[in-house]
């Protein structure tokens, strides 16, 4: 009986690994926000680039082999194009302009990624040569997609935005069968996601469920929900870009600027220190000694004190440095005799202190 496939707990995408034990993979979506325009597409891998991003993504739509001329929009938002296919054919770039872009892409030190949405779109980026396959969540239950991507060997990075658990239970099941790596992401197909649908509790939950890398493709516009995914274990993180929140474009109001990017994955490298590296508390308050004395207190006298008084509560204060008796242990002090006299704000020692 052979045994079942274990998905690798990290795996290569393009210069970096993705994964337990790596830092969290943050990929750039830009999707349709190019709007068609070869220049602006450039624009955004280089602004993806400076923000710190480890991949940029597209997606690859070729309008004749992913939908019919009947296809509606979803939110009517592109007034110059009648219908949705009509949308499609005027952002689809050719191959060689998808050559410009992936190239562009690995000169800036990014990894190219893009969603193919039709076998041809596949075929186009095999030949552009993609490290891995970004699996929309529209296609998640387009086995027939999904087979043609398997055939290739390479990753799979699995969006679960539109799915029922059977529909994703029986995509990973196909996965497994070809022995690729994956990489589950948690999606809530919202635009934007207000911040209760947003899913946060589902990734340990798939983590369990399938034993894979997981991760989350965003659509709130809030970098807090990118930091909540990495300290949850998320090891790769999709978010859409912009330029700025008034640009043109379906995913405006669901994506981050590149200087939110920026700061996000900011935040998260300094999560993950932070999270990498357990605190023990008693080791940690031994390390701070010094400090302990400049902000603690010690037991001091209120006022002038003579030899041989028995002290009591408002006999006593308690004040900085904390080198001395300290202010927690006043119980262990009240009703001893002075051995000599102190003078107001002198601190108590051991030493000063006899039985009655």
């Amino acid at each position: 009986m052979n045994e079942i496939f274990r998905f690798p707990s990290s795996f290569p995408l393009g210069e970096r690994r993705l994964g337990a034990g790596q830092p969290c993979y943050f990929i750039a979506e830009v999707a349709q926000a190019h709007d068609g325009s070869l220049g602006l597409a450039h624009s955004f891998i280089d602004a993806a680039a400076d923000a710190g991003a480890d991949a940029v993504k597209f997606q690859t739509h070729i309008a004749a082999a992913e939908s019919t001329r009947a296809e509606k929009f979803r939110v009517p938002f592109a007034t110059q194009d009648a219908t949705r296919y009509a949308y499609w054919k005027r952002l689809q770039f050719t191959e060689g302009q998808w050559r410009e872009l992936f190239d562009h892409a690995r000169g800036r030190g990014l990894t190219f990624l893009s969603s193919p949405f039709s076998a041809a779109a596949v075929e186009l980026l095999e030949r552009l040569g993609v490290p891995a396959w970004k699996i929309g969540s529209g296609e998640t239950n387009n086995l027939p997609l999904l087979k043609t991507v398997l055939a290739t060997g390479k990753p799979i990075l699995l969006s679960s935005g539109m799915s029922y658990f059977r529909e994703l239970d029986a995509a990973v099941g196909l996965i497994r069968e070809a022995h690729v790596p994956l990489a589950v992401l948690q999606c809530t197909s919202r635009y934007p996601c207000p911040p209760e649908q947003v899913g946060l509790n589902l990734l340990p939950e798939f983590q369990e469920r399938y034993q894979c890398p997981v991760g989350l493709s965003d659509h709130s516009g809030q970098t807090a929900v990118l930091h909540g995914a990495v300290t949850l274990g998320a090891k790769v993180i999709e978010v859409h870009v912009t330029f700025h929140p008034q640009m043109f474009g379906p995913d405006v109001s669901s994506s981050l600027t590149f200087e939110e990017l920026a700061a996000a994955i900011t935040g998260a490298r300094f999560l993950e220190k932070a999270l990498g590296h357990p605190v023990n508390k008693d080791k940690e308050a031994e390390r701070l000694a010094e400090m302990r004395s400049f902000f603690t207190k010690s037991i001091v006298a209120q006022r002038n004190l003579p030899q041989g008084t028995i002290l009591a509560r408002e006999d006593l204060d308690f004040k900085k440095p904390g080198t001395g008796i300290p202010a927690a242990e006043v119980e262990e002090v009240l009703g001893k005799k002075l051995r000599r006299g102190l003078k107001q704000d002198e601190m108590l020692s051991w030493n000063d202190l006899a039985e009655v």
